[in-house]
């Protein structure tokens, strides 16, 4: 599935020698998403970022029910995509866009394979989080069709 703005990708699993990489420059990133949302300082926000992926991925890439994926487009690497199949709703836990390549509707092309890899895995759903305040991926999901079925709100005293 593709239109004018979503680039045809392909989806590749990534490897046991990518996957230090690839876990060093997620957890970063995840760090700098928790961090400011569970009031932790940046270490202890890396930390938390770790020791989740640590019991998420036990046994890294091969992880049992964890689809840990490379996204290509025409032989670039644009992206990745983890989605956690462990419960009857497969759960996105993370997709990026690599930061050269984004605006490009590489973010689209890269959940709409992931979608066809739960489809073709007999799931009807597909379910993830974002972060309030990250409106680029709000909007994205919301124009892919995600409905919003939970919700949590905070006020600053």
């Amino acid at each position: 599935m593709s239109s004018p703005k979503a680039p045809p990708v392909s989806l590749r699993p990534l490897t046991a020698e990518e996957y230090d990489g690839w876990k060093t420059h997620s957890c970063e990133n995840y760090a700098a998403d928790i961090g400011p949302a569970r009031r932790l300082d940046p270490a202890a926000a890396l930390e938390a970022a770790y020791r989740e992926f640590d019991t998420l991925l036990t046994d890294g890439p091969t992880t049992e029910n964890q689809l840990v994926w490379l996204a290509y487009h025409e032989g670039t690497p644009v992206g990745s995509l983890w989605i956690s199949t462990q419960k009857a709703v497969p759960f996105v836990y993370l997709i990026e866009v690599r930061a050269e390549q984004r605006g490009k509707g590489y973010g689209r092309s890269i959940m709409l394979a992931g979608e066809e890899e739960c489809r073709s895995r007999g799931y009807d759903s597909l379910a993830l989080n974002v972060f309030g305040s990250n409106s680029v991926a709000t909007g994205l999901y919301d124009s892919l069709g995600y409905e919003v079925v939970t919700q949590e709100m905070r006020k600053t005293l």
